[in-house]
């Protein structure tokens, strides 16, 4: 076979070397031990919590290494294609501080030298090195059918390996000729490579997450092009990360069966391969046992649920950190107030066998994000999600928008702040009885309350409650009620002799917080009660009163 002869009848309009590409895109002049790393989407769907935690991981691995972080369009599968897909995508990333440094940075939109980075804008590129490894016999057309695949296919279902290898590769040695008959006669052909494999042959590779792995070596005789001269996952992904000069390939472990494909064309081109880093999926318990987070069973799969629930962009940040290193829970501890983006983020830090996503931790993870944030930041970001998921709140911040953040600043900015708001979508029930129109009245005591004592509270607390007064002038008011309702203004008194006593101050206080919040357990009730305001506080005074004395 003359396979100069077969390149130029196959790939006659191709000019361009594989040298001329190498020279276009040089090596990266980064300092040494810089990633670079990517995301590579399809425009075939929409973010999902998976793409997300994938994205973090090398985003994180190119940033912690003063790398760089691209995105690269894998659209050769036009008939999946979604219109406006890959913008959901990269506004998605935006909103968790996930930008690229090059690539794809919106719709049509490229930053970078190393372009294209929307695959069917390199065809061209592809083929060049297609017809390179023809020239080299590694790579022939092949002619056959989608029927006389289909009938492989079933005569392979019971055997280990499928696909064309060893006999059923029927158009590996087909004479020139016999090719340039068959093109000449318009059939169609796809290209395949000529594996070097073996059976007997091993693949090694250390992964830099899950350690050393061996598999048996690739004898496949993969499709290179299809008919349509557009590449497969497989080679474009090969050319492209050489290329854009990608270091480490971060993607899920489904991926490690085809590595041993991705090896072994790396090796036929000539390049040196990325390291690779297989994440293994997000799981999520059931029924006593573990499975994969699902985009059909669980809402919070998608990366839309955490907007709109109001987890702030901080929260999930901190969360997906959790799951992608061991340490950084230790590392956070330690370093409390510390910007995230410190943290030295570690490959070997993963789990080999997946992080288990738990709401729970998410809530308290949030929590603590949210505690620490200024009232007029949880004020601005919690309006701005009110905007678009609830109107009721968004009217109510509007009435007042100074008195709001007085409220959500009640207990907040001290040395141990409350952590009630795990999201945005707390806040309306969080703060539901400051408001008339979001107030429900409850009036179940708790401890040593009971009607009879609220009656006698609150006949005394409504007279001489005054809005004017200090932290301490209030608190000691609260004290020199006791005495006056059988109460003692000391607990411990109480617990020495509670016989003496119908309770202490604590249920005193108890009494008025339900009158006029419903609740057992609020924030500060001097702050409440200076921020619903004096006729507020009379008209629910009144009412509790009322209700208890006929209870």
């Amino acid at each position: 076979m003359d396979n100069l002869k077969l390149a130029e009848l196959l790939f006659g309009s191709i000019d361009k070397t594989p040298e001329y590409y190498e020279e276009l895109f040089p090596a990266r002049g980064l300092k040494e031990g810089a990633r670079v790393t990517r995301f590579a989407p399809s425009p075939t769907g929409f973010l999902h919590f998976g793409n997300l935690f994938s994205c973090l991981v090398a985003y994180k691995t190119a940033k912690s290494t003063d790398g760089v972080f691209y995105v690269r369009v894998e659209d050769t599968d036009q008939k999946r294609k979604v219109e406006g897909a890959i913008e959901v995508m990269l506004k998605g990333l935006s909103v968790y501080g996930i930008v690229p440094d090059e690539g794809v940075i919106g719709e049509g939109e490229e930053k970078g030298v190393y372009g294209p980075y929307y695959q069917r804008q390199r065809k061209e590129i592809y083929q060049a090195f297609a017809k390179r490894l023809v020239e080299q016999g590694l790579a022939y057309p092949c002619f056959m059918s989608a029927e006389e695949l289909d009938e492989i296919r079933a005569t392979q279902e019971n055997e280990s390996i499928k696909g064309i290898w060893g006999k059923y590769a029927k158009h590996r040695d087909l004479s020139y000729e016999e090719i340039e008959r068959r093109i000449n006669n318009g059939e169609s052909w796809t290209l395949r490579l000529k594996s070097p494999g073996s059976l007997e042959g091993k693949c090694f590779f250390d992964d830099m997450i899950k350690g050393k792995i061996e598999m048996p070596e690739n004898v496949q005789d993969v499709v290179l092009l299809k008919s349509d001269g557009i590449p497969t996952y497989h080679f474009a992904h090969a050319i492209d990360d050489h290329l854009m000069r990608t270091t480490h390939v971060t993607r899920g472990d489904e991926w490690i069966a085809s590595t041993p494909i991705h090896l072994q064309l790396f090796r036929v081109l000539g390049f040196k391969p990325p390291k690779y880093a297989h994440i293994a999926p997000i799981m999520k318990e059931e029924d006593g046992g573990k499975r994969k987070l699902s985009k059909r069973k669980d809402p919070e799969a998608a990366v839309t649920y955490y907007a709109e629930q109001g987890y702030p962009s901080e929260s999930v940040n901190e969360y997906m950190l959790t799951l992608a290193n061991s340490n950084f829970e230790d590392w956070r501890r330690m370093n409390q107030n510390e910007d995230i983006e410190k943290f030295p983020f570690n490959l070997k830090k993963m789990s080999v066998s997946g992080a288990l996503f738990d709401m729970a931790k998410l809530n308290d993870v949030s929590k603590n994000v949210i505690c620490k944030m200024s009232a007029e930041k949880v004020f601005s970001l919690s309006y701005e999600w009110a905007k678009e998921y609830n109107a009721e709140l968004a009217s109510l911040y509007e009435k007042d928008t100074a008195r709001a953040t007085a409220i959500l600043n009640i207990d907040r900015e001290n040395k141990k702040p409350r952590k009630d708001i795990a999201k945005w979508s707390d806040i309306p029930e969080y703060l539901s009885y400051m408001y008339d129109e979001t107030f429900t009245p409850c009036y179940e005591l708790t401890g040593n309350a009971t009607p009879a004592l609220a009656v006698k509270v609150i006949e005394k607390y409504i007279d001489t409650v005054n809005l004017n007064d200090t932290k301490d002038e209030w608190f000691e008011r609260i004290k020199g009620m006791c005495e006056g309702v059988g109460c003692t203004p000391n607990v411990k008194e109480y617990k020495a002799e509670p016989e003496k006593f119908e309770g202490h101050v604590g249920d005193v206080s108890t009494i008025i917080r339900v009158a006029l919040t419903g609740r057992t357990n609020t924030p500060d009730l001097y702050e409440i009660t200076a921020l619903l305001g004096e006729k507020t506080v009379k008209e629910r005074l009144e009412k509790a009163l009322d209700y208890y004395r006929e209870a």
